[in-house]
């Protein structure tokens, strides 16, 4: 009998969700929009501390469109970090915009800000700066926000993988002119897939909503003036998204729980690290990610392959966009250590990406499971 399938990260409804779903059907609510996407709207904002939001299709189009409102355009210049999932950059090229991308410092695994000012060193009038928190922990917001402010540089929050977390006490997606979440499968919360661009600023997000539905005019007939998209999130993924959502804190401190376990299991073997957190911020530890030191024989391939062998998933950590075959003929800065060449494999973000991978960090997964997992992974190291 083969081994129960252990998941990364997979969904974990309650029921809440029915509830929700089931009053869009009972009032016929099931077309796009409708209350279900006003209250998400509502109870996201409220609890992330934000004044206005704006519920897409997908994170993704949460990006684009703050691309677009941000008046990015062709041939206009976007620094993104290099270590992060293709989503973040792709939508520069979709406004035929220029992606530099910006290596990782090793405190955090996020942008790094020395890399960031050498970037603009060379492009200084970029038209934006997007920011990943990967896998839920904060970058050095500081830093980086006063790098922008002092470039007058608007900065966007792809917090798509940090929904929870902080950053001295205030949550990730606020700090930037725009904010943005995923609530993709795999996601701590989720709407099956989907997204929220958040702001401050109201004609932001009114902006938002109106080119994500077709930028269609105020006019009795259809009429458009500039070209929209069909972005908006439905009111049934909607109600999906606020049972979810009362579930948010209680699903952080189980991922921040597997992290710690983790930590704990593998404290006694020096050749692994894991993802390292950010002492300014409270992550809310989506994935639980591993490093093996460039002196073991052990790779990540081997672990890998280990937990596949008992039915168990897991990932490479992200490969850096600067290293993707897409975006090969774009700019990349990173910040040069002793004796190192400033190449496409000398990089913090190269060395995480060739010497990691992601832990299963399924809140679901039992007692049993993690003893499992853990068990395989430190026989891989001969423990």
């Amino acid at each position: 009998m083969a081994d129960k399938k252990i998941y990364l990260s997979s969904p974990t409804m309650h029921g809440e969700e029915q509830e929700f779903i089931k009053e869009a059907f009972d009032t016929n609510w099931v077309a796009p929009l409708g209350p279900n996407v006003n209250a998400f709207e509502k109870e996201l904002a409220s609890y992330v501390g934000i004044a206005h939001a704006s519920a897409l299709s997908a994170g993704t189009a949460a990006i684009h469109l703050a691309l677009r409102i941000l008046g990015v355009g062709e041939g206009d210049t976007v620094f993104v970090p290099t270590l992060t999932f293709s989503a973040t950059a792709n939508p520069v090229v979709y406004e035929k915009a220029v992606p530099v991308f910006i290596d990782s410092e090793e405190d955090t695994w996020n942008m790094d800000p020395q890399a960031l000012e050498r970037a603009f060193e060379k492009y200084p009038d970029p038209k934006a700066v997007i920011v990943v928190h990967l896998y839920g922990t904060p970058a050095k917001l500081d830093e980086i926000m006063e790098i922008c402010n002092a470039h007058k540089v608007p900065l966007i929050e792809d917090a798509a993988e940090s929904l929870g977390s902080t950053y001295k006490g205030k949550h990730t997606g606020l700090f930037g002119k725009i904010g943005i979440y995923s609530f993709n499968g795999n996601k701590i919360i989720t709407t099956s897939g989907g997204g929220m661009l958040v702001s401050e600023d109201e004609e932001i997000t009114r902006k938002a909503t109106f080119l994500a539905t077709q930028a269609r005019d105020p006019a009795r007939h259809y009429q458009h003036s500039q070209i929209g998209f069909n972005y908006r999130m439905s009111n049934i993924t909607a109600g999906i998204g606020r049972g979810q959502l009362l579930h948010l804190e209680e699903h952080k401190a189980l991922k921040k729980a597997i992290y710690g376990q983790y930590k704990k299991a593998f404290e006694d073997i020096k050749e692994i690290s894991l993802n390292p957190l950010n002492p300014d911020g409270d992550a809310n530890c989506w994935l639980t990610g591993m490093v093996i030191a460039d002196s073991s024989p052990v790779t990540p391939d081997m672990v890998m392959d280990a937990l596949e062998a008992h039915n168990i998933e897991s990932r490479p950590i992200w490969k850096p966009m600067h290293l993707q075959p897409v975006f090969a003929e774009y700019d990349f800065f990173t910040v040069l250590g002793e004796g190192k060449k400033e190449e496409a494999g000398e990089s913090v973000s190269a060395q995480i990406f060739d010497r990691g991978l992601c832990l299963p960090s399924d809140i679901k997964n039992t007692a049993e499971d993690m003893e499992l997992i853990i068990s395989i992974v430190r026989k891989c190291f001969g423990r």
